[in-house]
């Protein structure tokens, strides 16, 4: 984890970030005279609003968090005066839920709206808030929001230099074929039974199984990517106890050493988060761990309860995605048929910049590949998971991976070529654009692709151009993984593969 790539060192700035806004936060409710629930508060809305907010531009981020508080402050108020009516708080946490899943066919802003939502009644029951305490914590939160933003947009703004990529849209749909939608009917039914299961295994805090249930939902989209959440959660969280175990339980909530080791956790839960879920829990649990030493209330039999509550909430998304599931084949087609249509874009692009169109921006293209893809392997990993019993579908997707990471080598190196001023003007582009579409069109329904032939670029294009060598390359690189990806798209899943010739 500490040696995988970090370009740019991105993800080392984020996470450093991350902790001096947390800590900012709540070095503010302290000086401001706030309770330790208060500046707890206040940490985990700083991280929250750091955490979640994902806009493609520097503005939207600053709009987003903005509008956190009109999502949590509600939320907030209703959580702390239902905390007595075990009845309707539940039923209006299931209504949260709901709302707050749904909310993510906004795109990045619903999808930070919704979690920010429903982690205020997650915080309400974790810190056992009242009525009274209200206007303490909508001031702590107030704080946080603000220590967030002046160390994101103005003293930290990484984003400004590096720009982050805009999500992938959704897959489209309506009605029960939307995925948002779908996912929502699944997270409510997922929360419920963790709901009720965790009741049962403790009146008290149960709330850690709708949590589970709830995060194993974040940012997956079809069956097989919920179960491997669950999985690696599971993994994440038995490992986190048994750190918090040799870490949180000798501090017995002492000040100095805990508010460091909670630093770490936060450092290491943004810095993680990329690329392994396991090791971003292991950091949540062993934070959990941390924070309720604060409170005084840790000891061993709690951090065995955080497994339970864990299994039960992993047990309730099980359930809940064998509801209207969405199964991991159809996803990854449809993101597999995105990506081959930006390919298509891309190539069109390419061949019009080299015939000679200075409007023709076939990098915006490969950027939006990049994503795409990135979309088609997190759908193919359940697939290729080492305890994945599949054995012909886990070949299938592997070769499907390598032929994928082919069409973005190539279309990155076609999109740099066509940068080039020199590298243009030759006839054998047309012919060669015109296979790949014709590759395209053997993947992707011709309405489905990109836009755009390239026949009439320009009716004299001289022969042969030195320059274009290294495009012709890459375009025949595409033809080739674009027709190899034919074999295993179009047949059975289940059936064995067929190596390339």
């Amino acid at each position: 984890m500490c040696v995988a790539p970090d370009p740019g060192r991105v993800r080392l700035r984020v996470a450093s970030r991350a902790v001096l806004g947390v800590g900012l936060a709540v070095a503010a409710a302290e000086l401001a005279g706030l309770s330790l629930t208060a500046s707890i508060t206040a940490g985990l809305a700083a991280l929250l609003a750091l955490f979640t907010v994902g806009d493609p531009t520097v503005r939207r981020q600053a709009v987003t968090t903005a509008l956190l508080p009109l999502a949590g402050f509600p939320v907030l108020a209703l959580a702390t005066a239902l905390h007595g009516l075990p009845a309707l708080r539940d039923a209006a946490w299931l209504l949260v839920v709901f709302a707050g899943v749904y909310a993510r066919r906004w795109g990045p802003r619903g999808h930070a709206l919704g979690i920010f939502a429903f982690m205020q009644f997650f915080v309400t029951q974790f810190l056992h808030a009242v009525p009274a305490q209200l206007p303490e914590l909508y001031a702590a939160v107030l704080l946080a929001l603000g220590a967030a933003s002046a160390v994101r947009f103005v003293a930290w703004c990484i984003e400004r230099r590096v720009p982050p990529p805009a999500a992938p849209a959704p897959l489209p749909g309506t009605g029960l074929a939307r995925a948002t939608t779908r996912q929502a009917f699944q997270a409510t039914v997922a929360c419920a039974v963790a709901l009720v299961a965790g009741q049962l295994v403790s009146p008290d805090r149960w709330y850690w199984a709708v949590g589970t249930a709830w995060w194993i939902f974040v940012n997956t989209a079809s069956r097989g990517e919920t179960l491997v959440r669950g999985f690696r959660r599971v993994v994440g969280t038995v490992t986190g106890i048994a750190a918090g175990l040799l870490i949180a339980l000798p501090l017995g909530g002492a000040g100095a050493p805990t508010a460091v080791l909670v630093a770490v956790c936060v450092f290491g839960i943004f810095y993680t988060a990329p690329l392994s879920y396991s090791w971003m829990m292991f950091f949540v649990t062993v934070m959990a761990g941390l924070l309720y030493g604060l409170l005084g209330v840790l000891h061993p039999g709690l951090l065995l309860l955080r497994f339970q509550e864990t299994a039960v909430g992993a047990l309730g998304a099980a359930v809940g995605v064998a509801l209207l599931p969405v199964t991991t084949h159809a996803a990854t087609n449809a993101w597999i048929q995105r990506a081959v249509g930006s390919v298509h874009a891309c190539t069109t692009a390419a061949a019009r910049r080299l015939a000679g169109d200075p409007a023709a921006d076939p990098a915006s293209h490969a950027a939006e590949l990049e994503l795409l893809l990135g979309r088609a392997r997190l759908s193919l990993a359940p697939l290729v998971h080492p305890l994945s019993p599949l054995r012909a579908r886990k070949a299938r997707a592997r070769r499907v991976l390598a032929l994928l990471d082919d069409c973005a080598r190539e279309t990155r190196g076609l999109a740099a070529v066509a940068a080039d001023p020199d590298a243009s003007h030759d006839a054998r582009l047309v012919a060669a654009a015109w296979r790949v579409e014709a590759a395209v069109h053997a993947l992707v329904p011709p309405a489905e692709a990109a836009a755009g032939r390239v026949e009439a670029l320009s009716p004299a294009l001289p022969p042969h151009h030195p320059g274009a060598e290294a495009a012709l390359h890459h375009l025949h690189g595409l033809e080739r993984a674009l027709v190899d990806l034919a074999g295993p798209l179009r047949t059975s899943p289940r059936a064995p593969l067929v190596p390339a010739a």
